[in-house]
């Protein structure tokens, strides 16, 4: 009985590790401005961190808007499809993140229960570089697209 007690704990230790170390979303994202095309006046976030929480996701953005002051803002949540609240960004007050594929993100933000951004967050095939395109509508009516490279760090 103990033999197969340590054996299936073992084997739920190893399905834990795979599962965790497979999620290439997890780490830490520093945006490449030189290969980015952001909208003028578009908030960076220069730095995404992406970190597993048990079963969920917590994702720390922190970067600068469009008069250079400091952003800093937090979700929480599963990788569902559904909406999580979001604190600190004006532009959304919950976000949703889908899996696509392993390496494919839906990303949905809204504000006031309105979708503000869409988006594709896609991680390249060697896991070293994190491409999110959005797009949506500024608090001024403007729609705009961007296309943010980041490197893993």
């Amino acid at each position: 009985m103990k033999t197969r007690t340590i054996v299936l704990t073992l084997v739920c230790f190893v399905l834990a590790a795979v599962c965790f170390a497979s999620d290439v979303q997890v780490g830490t994202w520093k945006l490449n401005e030189a290969k980015s095309k952001l909208a003028p006046g578009a908030p960076k976030n220069s730095t995404v961190v992406y970190e597993a929480t048990g079963d969920n996701v917590k994702v720390t953005v922190d970067g600068t808007d469009s008069d250079g002051k400091a952003l800093h803002n937090e979700w929480t949540g599963k990788v569902d499809g559904k909406d999580y609240p979001v604190t600190g960004d004006p532009h959304s007050d919950t976000r949703s993140l889908k899996k696509i594929d392993d390496h494919t993100l839906q990303l949905t933000a809204k504000k006031d229960g309105k979708v503000a951004i869409t988006g594709r967050i896609v991680i390249s095939a060697d896991g070293k570089t994190r491409t999110v395109t959005t797009s949506g509508t500024d608090p001024k009516g403007k729609k705009y697209k961007n296309i943010a490279v980041y490197d893993r760090q």
